[in-house]
């Protein structure tokens, strides 16, 4: 019987991961988030990577067949769908700070008062 932690658990506590949850708080990553949170799916990543997974169905069968395990490999899911990696890693739309979307850049104008053509910001 094992005794031990998990290789994947030893190897993933060498990471700062400290720093990761900083950067989630600072970007609000796991805003609205109720299940999947950016750890799990930075975790099932990892394992997907570590283990050479090559689709999402393919990462979804063996973390089923880890689903006693998935506590102590650092998951707070109880399972991971494929649906739920699918939409975890689409991308989202990222607001700049300071700068609501609704708000576009102002468009570019030639000037016509020099000899070069240059471009600078509409008033």
């Amino acid at each position: 019987m094992n005794q031990g932690k998990l290789v994947f658990s030893q190897l993933m506590a060498f990471l700062p991961l400290s720093t990761f949850r900083r950067c989630v708080a600072k970007h609000r990553g796991d805003h609205k988030v109720q299940d999947f949170t950016c750890m799990d799916q930075f975790l099932t990543m990892a394992f997907a990577q570590l283990t050479y997974r090559e689709s999402l169905r393919d990462i979804e069968v063996n973390l089923r067949a880890q689903a006693k395990r998935l506590y102590h490999m650092g998951l707070r899911c109880k399972t991971v769908s494929s649906n739920t990696l699918s939409n975890a890693t689409t991308p989202h739309p990222i607001k700049p700070p300071g700068r609501s979307p609704a708000t576009p850049n102002p468009p570019l104008r030639h000037q016509a008062d020099s000899r070069a053509p240059t471009l600078s910001r509409a008033p």
